[in-house]
């Protein structure tokens, strides 16, 4: 009997500080993923956008260009209309909204609002399915996959955000989210933890 309580005690508690810490730095790199894509898609910074690749692989930056969001640049366009799968089943109705210039706006607050939440650890349930939504519809533009049937980092991404913003929520090791949680108005509402 001792000795299944030892080993009960010992699986609860071993490496559990260290498992926590790496769901926050999970969350916390899952965040800057969606929030450099904010800030490159806004100023043009060349990874995204402002980028132009030559025949022999080499490329040049022109940071601040006029694909910049910032600079008038419609940023749901080129992913959507000139990035996706034409395969996919959904081809047709991507391209058709990515010729829409609304559709930067919600996708860049998307982009800014899940980077933040995730990266700071307030709203993490909010953030995490908005995001999982977010990947979900690329994930949906490049069907079928080309490296696997099923799975590509998108789906891996989805899963990771949930499992973050659920398992964590109420031990967070990085982040303000246990500050968070402490407020009245999310107590209220539980759904903005």
């Amino acid at each position: 009997m001792a000795m299944k309580e030892e080993v009960a005690s010992t699986s609860v508690n071993a490496g559990s500080k260290f498992g926590w810490v790496m769901l926050s730095v999970t969350r916390i790199v899952l965040g800057f993923y969606f929030l450099w894509a904010f800030i490159d898609k806004l100023f043009g910074l060349g990874y995204s956008v402002c980028r132009t690749t030559a025949d022999d692989g080499t490329f040049s930056i022109d940071a601040f260009c006029d694909s910049a969001w910032i600079n008038g640049g419609h940023v749901t366009e080129g992913y959507l209309v000139y990035g996706g799968n034409v395969n996919s089943p959904f081809h047709e109705f991507f391209v058709n909204l990515g010729a829409e210039r609304w559709t930067d706006w919600p996708f860049m607050i998307g982009l800014l609002g899940v980077g933040l939440a995730l990266m700071l650890g307030i709203g993490t349930k909010v953030g995490a399915i908005s995001g999982t939504l977010m990947v979900t519809f690329m994930y949906m533009t490049q069907m079928p996959t080309t490296t696997n049937l099923f799975l590509d980092d998108h789906v891996i991404m989805a899963v990771a955000m949930l499992a973050a913003a659920w398992l964590e929520a109420d031990r967070q090791a990085i982040g303000i989210g246990n500050w968070w949680r402490k407020l009245e108005i999310v107590q209220k509402n539980p759904w903005l933890v």
